[in-house]
């Protein structure tokens, strides 16, 4: 009897450790499931905010101004001012150009001489400077006009009659430089009676013409006027 009740005892148990592990197993199972389902349904992703805010266009309206009409009318504000400033620029540039390229008080100065003739005897010569250049003055005598207007104007080196070198014939003015080489002749010297340049022996008459030497030309004739009696403006 013992032997039967030990031997049913073990078969129960043996029974309830096969079903036990059934009946866990599929508690498990349908636990998950459910547990699945619940997750399923209830799941929210950590990025959705982010998804939504990335797919949205920033609004930059804050930054923008007022209006296209005031815009435009800045911008011409700023275009004029600079046309303003650039024009004042300029204008000052060549004012100051034209400050530095014109000629000096001194100059101005010397740009026209006057002299009086009244204190030049008849047969005398007179030196002046004009322009860093000396000037010959000479109050001929009627002598030496007849002199200079019987010269044969063809045979001269720079052909040139008296009456086109003086506008009143008592009185010749001209530079006082040797057209040979810019020497200073000298006066009442020479074979014609007129100035002899001693560097090179240049002979000029009483009219200035080049008469003798290396010189080409004759004596040359500044700009000058008689503007009232007894007076000269050379210049």
């Amino acid at each position: 009897m013992a032997t039967l009740a030990t031997a049913s005892r073990l078969a129960l148990r043996s029974a309830a450790s096969i079903k036990a592990p059934a009946v866990r197993a599929l508690s498990s199972t349908a636990v998950r499931g459910s547990d699945a389902s619940a997750s399923a349904s209830s799941y929210t992703s950590p990025f959705k905010g982010t998804e939504q805010k990335g797919n949205k266009i920033p609004d930059f309206g804050k930054y923008m101004s007022g209006g296209e009409g005031s815009n435009k009318v800045f911008q011409y504000f700023m275009v004029g001012t600079m046309g303003a400033l650039t024009a004042a620029g300029a204008k000052s540039t060549v004012q100051e150009f034209l400050v530095n390229m014109s000629a000096s008080a001194d100059v101005l100065a010397m740009a026209k001489v006057e002299v009086d003739l009244n204190a030049i005897p008849e047969g005398k010569n007179v030196i002046i400077k004009w322009r860093g250049k000396p000037v010959f003055i000479r109050h001929r005598t009627q002598s030496e006009i007849d002199q200079a207007n019987k010269v044969n104007v063809a045979s001269l080196r720079d052909p040139q009659a008296d009456e086109e070198r003086v506008k009143q014939p008592e009185w010749l003015v001209m530079l006082g430089v040797c057209t040979h080489l810019g020497c200073v002749p000298i006066g009442e010297a020479g074979d014609f009676g007129g100035w002899f340049c001693p560097c090179h022996g240049s002979h000029y008459d009483i009219s200035g013409r080049i008469r003798k030497g290396p010189a080409p030309l004759n004596l040359e004739i500044p700009e000058y006027d008689f503007p009232e009696e007894g007076k000269l403006i050379i210049g």
